[in-house]
């Protein structure tokens, strides 16, 4: 599969880059991608919550009313999940959300993520991203350029470039990844994804068995 390799001001550099058709082309899986998703999510949870039971809550032991002949029901602790300040009752408790999944489904559902982004004409290819220094302005600039304002965007490049990642840090719709942290959810995340060229192989090199 074949992709017009633009430059930055989004003008097509008259040359093609050929794209691996195990890589983008394949049947996508969608549980595959549900999967990966849901462990990236769920890896990302602190599971730091906490609240007080009965026994952590620090009260009065002594009766509260004698246990027979009010005419109410019995009541012996102030600490009791039913009484105002009592402890919670089956509140939340610190827990590790994370769970694992093998390296072969989470590189089907990367792949399965690309595939769609391909069929789905949402796949740019760029010849090369690289900044002096930190300038958001021409950041924005270029993505006015190549049409994606307003569109949440994941630009992959090869390695990581400090000046690219300070330029697109400050803009809510775009994200900058590396080829080798590229994810199942990021990929779905972003509406267009756009590849500088060099990180077409470092994609492929991961991903391809």
């Amino acid at each position: 599969m074949k992709l017009s390799v633009l430059d930055i001001k989004g003008n097509e550099t008259g040359r093609l880059v050929d794209l691996s058709e195990t890589v983008f082309g394949i049947e996508p899986n969608d549980h595959a991608i549900y999967l990966d998703v849901k462990q990236y999510l769920a890896n990302k949870r602190q599971g730091t919550h906490k609240s007080k039971d009965k026994s952590e809550i620090q009260a009065s032991t002594k009766k509260i009313k004698r246990q027979k002949g009010t005419g109410t029901a019995r009541a012996g602790s102030l600490k009791s999940g039913t009484r105002v300040g009592g402890g919670r009752i089956h509140g939340p408790r610190p827990r590790d959300y994370s769970f694992k999944l093998n390296k072969k489904l989470k590189r089907l559902a990367r792949m399965s993520a690309l595939s769609y982004k391909l069929k789905d004409n949402n796949i740019l290819v760029i010849d090369s991203l690289n900044f002096e220094k930190p300038n958001t302005k021409e950041f924005n600039s270029m993505i006015n350029t190549l049409n994606t304002a307003g569109v949440r965007t994941l630009f992959v490049v090869p390695e990581h470039n400090q000046n690219v990642y300070l330029s697109a840090r400050n803009l809510p719709k775009s994200e900058v990844l590396t080829a080798s942290n590229l994810n199942t959810y990021q990929i779905m995340k972003a509406g267009k994804l756009i590849l500088v060229e060099n990180s077409i192989n470092k994609i492929e090199e991961v991903l391809k068995d």
